[in-house]
Order: structure tokens, then C-alpha cells, then sequence
């Protein structure tokens, strides 16, 4: 008689694979749906209880333009642009981004005086406010976001008081439109504070530098005029009008370099050569003579010739009167040149008496004119502080909606469908692996190490009879007495199937003969061993020792047979 040999054990290779069978998941959770159906039933009531329990909660809404004053701002930079000292109280002349801006709106700088009037009416409604702290209020009552790539602003807040909503959103819509002019006002108001106090310290050191250029002035026999540089166009103007002493000096110089020139023309003339000096009117009739006289000549000559006694005569008699003429404007001369140099020493005066006139004056001038921009500057910054400016503007009216926001039933109820699926299968995941059982092939295949024979249906006798033929025809011809071992299942199929066994090997060897047992101490005097077993029927640690104690027993094991359940029983153990 030969038996086959006695198969080696293999490792366990699902115990030590950490990789996840999905077949297997999905076996394990149908096995246990009922206690996933009871958990999901469950989380299910529990929301839905929740939410019956949980307060509504209202939410009202509006949107806002964040633009900036544009007729405020230019004034204001026109300011700033002729007074520097105006770009410090300006608040820095803007805000930057859009995003800075929200921000601001966003502070407690701003939204402060609603927040309390929440705490008020909270208060007065009987509620605890101790625990109510401004930013927990502005995360989780308010919404505020910038519209991408516009300047709107969508404002939403959500409150449980429904009639607190529109008052919330009310006076919100108020405090930013307060809020918009409240930057150019103060601007405004620091702009004339700043220019009045300006103006305050700068009067009496312009009057005070007046004084001081018009008294020395008055004491050195100065004008006004002096203590200014003379433009190019005011030199040639004579510069002796406006009280100037030094436009008047300066005239005079010019004047006796004139004379000067002239007397060197006139006494360089020669008897033949008449010198005429414009300005000079006392020789006036000696000149007509002399005018008349050439007229004469001119005439004669064009009668005469020029050697003839009375040609000669007229012009002796022109000779003589050119050098009358020429000793007349000569003489005339330097009588002028003895005024203009009279004049001239009249009006000078000691260079550093002009030259600090001239800084006295100049400094008067420098105060009075910056006094008259900074009065013009306040008149413009007094008008631009009466001029009213339209606030932000509102391109929605603050609305509450029809319907609360929260508690939404359908979604809570989604969410509490699915958080009961997630856990009803975590703890079908986890008693399915604390009870131990083995329900896969795969499993069984890992932890019997002998081959597996053949799988039978329960109930199903005529296919189970012609699969047991077979096996008596092949792996189990040669044996007489076979030992059919029942792992961890009920006596009436285990003894089934030892029949059915039985009857296809007496086929063949009508001695042969079936033990079917789970004591291996009566199963040891066969000549070869099959286990039987059923998906679920064991646990790891009873396959474990059932396999210690085959080895320890040395009865060979032909291998295995698995009797699958016609119908899977539901367990929610």
C-alpha cells in the first residue's frame, strides 16, 4: 500500500502580507451587515436629533463698492504736492491694496461699535456674553470676502437671533460708509490744523522781518527796491522809478559813461565836422542856422562854382559856426557830465549797507510770500472741509434670507449616513479579526499546509458524490481505511460527506472503510487522514494547533476538503 507523503508546511503568508484583499473586505463586511446596518441606523438617528435640536440660523447679506474719493484725494494731493510738511498729517496719502483694505474693515478699529451692540442685545436677551470675544465673533458670524478681480465687497453675517440680523447688517452698512470719509475728513481737518498753526508762527516773523528792512531802509536813505536784484529787463529801464536809490545810482554811472564818450566825440571833431549831442536842446537855433546855411551852400553851388567869392564866403561863414556849435555842446556837456557825477555820489552808498538792505529785504520778501501760500493753502483746505462727498456706495440693500442657513437637514443627514457607514464597517473590520475565524481560500490555503483536495456544496449530494468518485479514483485509490476529520463543524455534515466518501471507495475496494472523527488518537491507526472543513468553521489559532498535533501524531494527511455553505449566514458577532 503506498500513501502519498505528508505535505510541508508553508508559512503563513497572510498573516505577515500587510496587503489588502479587496474580495476579502468585502466578504467580511457582508458577513457582518448587520451590525453595520445597526451602527449606520444609529449614527443616522443621532444626527437627525441633533439637527432637530440644533438652533436655526439666519444670515443676512449686502455688497458695498470699495472706491476712493477721487475729488478729495486730488485736492488733497495738490496740497501735499505745494506743502511737503502737509505729507505727514495725511495719514500717507492711502491705503494701498485692495486686500489691505478688507483688512482694515476687518479690525476692531472699525467693526468694534457693532460688535458691542451685539453683546448689548445679547445681554438684554438673557444670554451669557462672558465668553464672547471679538475674533471668535468675526470667525464665526461673519463673512467678508473681495469679489475677484472687482473692488466689490460681499458682506454676509449669521447669527441664531433672527430678529438681531438686519439690525446687525444695518448698522454694519453704515459704519463702512461712515467709514469711507472718515480718513478724508481727518486728513482734511489735520491739513488746516497743520497750515492755521503755520500760520500762527509765521505772522509775526514776516511782520517783524518787514519792519526790520523797512526801518533800515528808512535810516540809510533806502528804497524798497534796492534790497531786490535787478532783473535784465529792469536794467534798461532806467531803474529810478519805485523809490529805488540803487536803480537811480545805477542810472547815474550809466548816464556819465555816456557824457564821458560824448565830450571825447565832441572835442575830437574838427572845424569841418559838426558833433551833435540828441539830448541837447539849448543850441537849437544855432543848429536851425547852420541848417539853413548848408541849404544855401547847396543852392549856390548848384549856380555857382566853388571859387567863386560868395561860395567862399557861405562857407567861411559855416566854419565859423561849426566851431561855435561844437565849443556850445562842448560846454553844454560838461555841465551834464557835472550833474550825472553830482548824482551819482548822491546815490552811492557803502557796500555793505547795500548788501544788507538787499538780505533784509529779501528775507521779508521770502516770508511774506510763503505767509500769502500758506493763507492760500487754508482757504483751499477750508472749502475742500465743506465740501460734502458722497460715501461708499451700496450696490445691495442689506437683505436677511428667507430661509435659515443652518441647520441643513439633507446634508447633515448625508453626513451622518456616511460617518455611519465608515464606522459601522470599522467595527465589522475589527470583530470580524478579533473573532479569528478564517473565511478565505486563500487563508485556509496558508494556514493548512496540505493540498486542497476538492470543494463540495452543502446540500447538493449528487455533485458532491460524483466529486468524491473521483478523488476515491485518484489521490485515494490505494488506502483501506480512511480517516475523514471534521475541523470545528457539525456532526451531520461531517458524517454526510464520511458516507458519500465512503460509498465511492467500496466502488472499487469493498473493504475499505471511512472513520470519521476529530480524535486523532482513534484516527491514527488509518492509513491516511483528510480534513474537512467549511469557510468560517475555524479559527486561526485552532488550525494552528489542529496542525502541531497532525505532525505530532504521524499519520499522513492526504490534504483537505472544503464544504461550501449553500448560503452565507449574516453574523453581527
Amino acid at each position: 500500500m503506498t500513501t502519498p507523503p505528508i505535505t510541508a508546511a508553508r508559512p503563513n503568508s497572510l498573516e505577515n502580507s500587510d496587503e489588502i484583499n479587496l474580495a476579502q473586505l468585502g466578504a467580511a463586511l457582508k458577513r457582518h451587515s448587520r451590525l453595520i446596518a445597526k451602527v449606520t441606523g444609529g449614527t443616522l438617528l443621532l444626527t437627525l436629533v441633533a439637527t432637530l435640536l440644533q438652533k436655526p440660523v439666519w444670515e443676512g447679506e449686502f455688497q458695498i463698492v470699495l472706491a476712493s474719493n477721487g475729488g478729495g484725494g486730488g485736492r488733497l494731493a495738490q496740497l501735499t504736492a505745494a506743502n511737503p510738511g502737509l505729507a505727514g498729517v495725511g495719514g500717507g496719502g492711502g491705503k494701498g491694496s485692495l486686500e489691505t483694505e478688507v483688512q482694515i474693515l476687518q479690525s476692531p478699529s472699525v467693526l468694534k461699535p457693532v460688535f458691542d451692540f451685539v453683546r448689548n442685545s445679547k445681554r438684554q436677551a438673557g444670554e451669557n456674553i462672558d465668553k464672547i470675544r471679538y475674533e471668535d465673533w468675526l470667525k464665526s458670524n461673519l463673512e467678508i470676502q473681495l469679489e475677484k478681480g472687482t473692488s466689490v465687497l460681499n458682506i454676509s453675517y449669521r447669527d441664531s437671533d433672527k430678529p438681531l440680523i438686519l439690525p446687525v447688517i444695518d448698522r454694519i452698512s453704515k459704519t463702512y460708509q461712515a467709514y469711507s470719509g472718515r480718513d478724508r475728513r481727518r486728513d482734511i481737518a489735520n491739513a488746516v490744523a497743520y497750515l492755521k498753526g503755520r500760520i500762527n508762527d509765521l505772522e509775526p516773523k514776516a511782520d517783524a522781518s518787514m519792519r526790520r528792512a523797512q526801518g533800515f531802509a528808512l535810516t540809510n536813505g533806502l528804497g524798497i527796491q534796492d534790497g531786490i536784484p535787478m532783473a535784465a529787463g529792469d536794467a534798461g529801464s532806467g531803474g529810478g522809478s519805485g523809490g529805488s536809490v540803487e536803480g537811480a545810482r545805477q542810472a547815474a554811472q550809466r548816464e556819465v559813461i555816456n557824457l564821458r564818450q560824448q565830450l571825447a566825440n565832441a572835442r575830437g571833431a574838427s572845424s569841418n565836422v559838426l558833433y551833435q549831442a540828441p539830448q541837447l536842446t539849448a543850441n537849437e537855433d544855432l543848429f536851425k542856422s547852420y541848417q539853413t546855411l548848408e541849404a544855401e551852400i547847396a543852392e549856390k553851388r548848384s549856380r555857382l562854382r566853388d571859387n567863386d567869392e560868395i561860395i567862399r564866403a557861405l562857407k567861411r561863414q559855416r566854419t565859423s559856426l561849426i566851431l561855435t556849435l561844437n565849443r556850445q555842446t562842448i560846454g553844454l556837456l560838461e555841465g551834464q557830465l557835472a550833474t550825472a557825477q553830482a548824482s551819482l555820489q548822491a546815490t552811492t552808498r557803502p557796500k555793505d549797507v547795500v548788501l544788507a538792505h538787499r538780505q533784509l529785504v529779501r528775507q521779508a520778501l521770502r516770508d511774506e510770500k510763503t505767509l500769502t501760500d500758506l493763507e492760500n493753502q487754508l482757504q483751499l483746505a477750508s472749502l475742500e472741509q465743506a465740501k460734502q462727498t458722497d460715501p461708499w456706495e451700496l450696490i445691495s440693500t442689506p437683505t436677511m434670507l428667507d430661509r435659515p442657513v443652518s441647520p441643513r437637514k439633507g446634508r447633515n443627514l448625508a453626513l451622518g449616513l456616511l460617518a455611519g457607514l465608515v464606522l459601522g464597517s470599522g467595527a465589522a473590520l475589527v470583530v470580524d479579526r478579533k473573532s479569528g475565524q478564517v473565511f478565505a481560500i486563500d487563508e485556509l490555503k496558508a494556514s493548512l499546509p496540505y493540498p486542497l483536495l476538492a470543494q463540495l456544496q452543502e446540500g447538493v449530494s449528487q455533485r458532491n458524490h460524483q466529486t468524491l468518485q473521483l478523488l476515491a479514483q485518484g489521490a485515494l485509490e490505494a488506502p483501506h481505511s480512511v480517516a475523514l476529520i471534521p475541523i470545528c463543524m457539525g456532526t451531520a455534515a461531517a458524517r454526510s460527506i464520511a458516507t458519500s466518501l465512503q460509498s465511492a471507495l467500496q466502488e472499487d475496494n469493498h473493504n475499505a472503510e471511512v472513520l470519521c472523527s476529530s480524535d486523532l488518537l482513534a484516527t491514527r491507526h488509518c492509513s491516511i487522514q483528510i480534513l474537512l472543513t467549511a469557510p468560517g468553521a475555524a479559527t486561526r489559532a485552532e488550525l494552528a494547533a489542529l496542525v502541531q498535533q497532525l505532525q505530532l501524531q504521524g499519520t499522513p494527511v492526504a490534504g483537505w476538503l472544503l464544504l461550501q455553505p449553500t448560503t452565507k449566514p449574516a453574523s453581527d458577532a
